[in-house]
């Protein structure tokens, strides 16, 4: 069985819970607020304010104790701040009944004690403190992971999944301010100590070099960008992680967990015999990572060009077992953009294409200046043709970046329109893209700018 991350018991009555506390706290530090500006009172007054405050500290104390018997003495004793927040629920409640049940109201009486029992009550208002701990359910964090499937269990609050037993999908472990809304790497780090042991292994998709001395020796980066050389390196040394040791897991990584993390977990579903095919694997991928309880929307692998590399692994473990494909060098000879219209100025004379190869910028065209290219519009197919002057001769994998002056919406790479291939996979010397197959025009909240027949083709001869 796969674990959720969900503890049955306090599941549904969670975040309701730690809504009602964080209110109850603001009626207690108005309370001491009242209390402090009260310079006399009536004994009814002072009654109710000590009464309130009085019940609300048991609440505390009681919540307390709940979240010690759910999540354990020790696990609940991990956290610093489970333990600065226990402290000041105790004192608390310590002040707050010397206040309630001792006679010293009377300024007459004891002055001094009045006055300093007052200032004591203060700490009181070191409660806030209890909105940290609770920030994980309220603030932001449950924004920036929005309905990702979370791991809440056992005194644990992650954006971190279990897609399989074995393989978990997980948003960048951070420290600094980013751990106040993203996973914070101490977090981390002391869930896969407690879950697995000695038994774990991290992959970092992103360019950032997380904190190595907090997991050292089991982080290893894996190339950003898409290539299928390095998915072959990712799975073989999976592989050979999981056959040493059944109890061995790996937890991936990327920003948010779900593009790259999606297009690495996929494959190895792949590879591993889970699944056949790269779209049940996609699929899968999503319902697992989508929490469906807090909204439909869905979290899985979504950028085209991943996806089709997912594909592209697919057909390298059926047919070429596991290995790169036959090269094939191509030229690109031209490039099509279907149903122009309303896209820039409508005709392509403000787009600029960018082709590279390996990192590296290997053409350039601009069409307003008719820059190593020629541009030829076709108004009765509503498309344009921009043909390549000395188009490049590529192999293996390829990047292609869509500029616009026009002022164009930018997406993913900081670009209207782009599309990663691999030329092996090149069939007919053609390759037909349609919108839903295109990185930031496959977003439906594009689609009053790139209409339904918007795509692009490719067209390549031998070098």
């Amino acid at each position: 069985e796969i674990d959720d991350g969900k503890d049955e018991m306090c599941t549904h009555t969670h975040t309701h819970t730690h809504m009602f506390g964080v209110v109850l706290i603001i009626v207690d530090i108005v309370l001491v607020i009242v209390d402090l500006s009260l310079m006399t009172r009536s004994r009814d007054v002072g009654d109710v304010l000590e009464t309130v405050s009085l019940i609300i500290s048991l609440f505390f104390l009681t919540d307390v104790l709940l979240r010690v018997y759910v999540e354990g003495f020790k696990v609940y004793f991990s956290s610093r701040l489970n333990i600065i927040d226990a402290c000041i629920v105790v004192i608390t409640l310590v002040v707050t009944m010397i206040y309630t049940f001792s006679d010293l109201t009377g300024a007459s009486l004891i002055p001094r004690v009045v006055t300093f029992l007052r200032f004591l009550r203060i700490i009181i208002l070191v409660r806030v403190f209890r909105l940290a701990s609770q920030k994980k359910e309220l603030a932001v964090p449950g924004r920036v992971s929005e309905n990702k499937r979370r791991y809440q269990k056992d005194g644990f609050d992650l954006d971190l999944t279990y897609v399989t037993d074995r393989v978990i999908a997980m948003s960048f472990p951070s420290s600094g301010k980013q751990a106040l809304y993203r996973n914070p790497i101490r977090e981390v780090a002391r869930f896969l100590d407690t879950k697995h042991e000695d038994h774990y292994r991290v992959y970092n998709l992103c360019s950032k070099v997380i904190l190595l001395v907090i997991f050292y020796p089991i982080v290893l980066r894996v190339c950003v960008c898409v290539h299928l050389r390095d998915m072959l390196k990712y799975t073989a040394g999976v592989r050979e992680w999981m056959a040493a040791d059944p109890k061995n897991i790996i937890a991936i990584h990327c920003k948010g967990g779900k593009g790259r993390t999606g297009t690495l977990v996929c494959t190895w579903l792949i590879d591993s015999d889970q699944f056949e095919s790269a779209q049940d694997s996609l699929d899968y991928f999503g319902e697992r990572r989508t929490d469906k309880s807090r909204s439909s929307k869905f979290q899985g692998v979504e950028t085209p060009s991943q996806s089709r590399y997912v594909g592209y692994y697919e057909v390298m473990k059926t047919k070429f077992n596991r290995q790169l494909p036959p090269e094939q060098s191509l030229k690109i000879k031209s490039i099509r953009i279907h149903s122009i219209a309303g896209v820039g100025k409508g005709n392509g004379s403000d787009l600029k294409v960018k082709i590279i190869v390996r990192k590296k910028l290997v053409f350039l065209c601009v069409c307003a200046k008719q820059e190593n290219c020629t541009v030829f519009p076709d108004a009765g197919n509503n498309s344009v043709v921009i043909s390549l002057q000395e188009g490049p001769v590529v192999n293996g994998d390829v990047k292609v970046m869509f500029e616009s002056s026009a002022g164009l919406p930018k997406g993913y790479e900081d670009c209207p329109f782009y599309f990663w291939f691999n030329t092996s996979f090149i069939e007919n010397n053609r390759l037909v893209l349609s919108r839903e197959e295109l990185d930031n025009p496959h977003k439906a909240k594009t689609w009053d700018l790139y209409k339904e027949a918007f795509g692009v083709t490719l067209s390549f001869s031998e070098p």
